[in-house]
């Protein structure tokens, strides 16, 4: 398949469409690829991401880079941010009668506002209709990829799961006290210190149907759901929490020998088990963090995991697996290579 050349353009729903050049009509696209930025991130984050998955597949993929949770608008929380970007979806879907399929590839927070925004654009299978018609949808179309790079899906209250603390019980435990005075309502989700009317932290919450939130219903409808995660060098959000795995299951790894992906160095599919399936661990105090990888492993992940420890731009290992600059960032180029070589059209 040959390249094609990339054209952008900013459509009424806010955020950034990234097409291909040769279909200006963007007819023969019918794979919509939302792309959500992280905290106090922008839509300007998965640029190069964007322009490669459309130079690679360019009669295949519509992509929108996200810009409704930009900058402070990510301290908003997780529910309030999801909202948004579901309205914002669904826009661009209704902008575009000519889509059928839809994906995500979300950036650290952005991952969790993403789960959320599923649950809201959740349709459903019908009854007494043909497979087809009658398979669930997001948004109307027809769920594929729902990719994560670098997100706290365990949240960020577990020991390690905030690497810069340096694993330091004092610094972590004055974390979880002050970190709502940084982050807000985006923080207190994060640490899972929201109580809102009495609820379940809303991270518990997502590990299942909510009233009209379908959030699990709506992840195990995708074709695949996949966890990109930093093995080390990152320092904001710990490789736990992003591959959705307990300490002990985090596997052992070698340089990657792989010249086409030299930061991969390890991959894994892991199915799906039964919820009342509990691992005893033995390492952990932590209940809530055993719920969240119990309810997570419901549905089947593809796990890859990256490392960027012989780089010269390790210690931005957060901003380089996505490549946020494609100057700064471009060690993180074989990563999103490997996203794209391995998505589901």
């Amino acid at each position: 398949m040959q390249n094609g050349d990339v054209c952008s353009s900013e459509p009424s729903a806010g955020g950034i469409n990234v097409f291909s050049c040769s279909q200006p009509d963007v007819s023969s696209a019918d794979h919509l690829v939302v792309m959500v930025n992280g905290i106090l991130g922008s839509s300007a984050d998965w640029k190069f991401a964007a322009e490669q998955f459309v130079k690679t597949i360019p009669d295949k993929v519509f992509v929108h880079r996200s810009e409704k949770n930009a900058a402070t608008q990510t301290l908003d929380g997780v529910d309030v941010m999801g909202e948004r970007l579901s309205q914002e979806v669904l826009e661009v879907i209704k902008q575009k009668p000519n889509l059928r399929k839809i994906s995500f590839v979300a950036h650290s927070v952005g991952g969790l506002v993403a789960r959320y925004a599923i649950g809201r654009l959740y349709t459903p299978p019908k009854e007494g209709l043909s497979v087809e018609e009658s398979a669930a949808t997001i948004g109307g179309l027809v769920p594929m990829n729902f990719i994560t790079v670098a997100t706290p899906h365990l949240g960020s209250r577990g020991n390690k799961q905030v690497p810069f603390l340096f694993g330091v019980s004092a610094f972590e435990k004055a974390a979880v006290l002050v970190i709502h005075w940084i982050f807000r309502r985006t923080g207190r989700h994060l640490f899972l210190t929201d109580n809102d009317e009495g609820k379940p932290p809303l991270l518990k919450r997502m590990l299942q149907d909510d009233g009209d939130c379908y959030f699990m219903s709506a992840l195990s409808a995708f074709h695949r759901r996949v966890a990109y995660s930093n093995a080390g060098c990152d320092h904001i959000v710990g490789w736990r929490t992003s591959s959705i795995r307990r300490h002990i299951e985090l596997p052992k790894w070698e340089d990657s020998v792989n010249e086409k992906y030299p930061h991969i160095v390890y991959e894994e599919r892991c199915k799906a088990y039964d919820g009342e399936q509990v691992l005893t661990n033995g390492d952990t105090n932590n209940d809530l963090e055993e719920e969240l990888v119990t309810g997570l492993s419901r549905v089947s992940w593809e796990k890859v995991d990256v490392s960027f420890h012989n780089s010269r731009q390790r210690f931005a290992a957060h901003s380089v697996i996505q490549v946020k600059d494609d100057y700064l960032h471009t060690d993180g180029a074989d990563v999103i290579q490997h996203m794209i070589d391995h998505f589901s059209i």
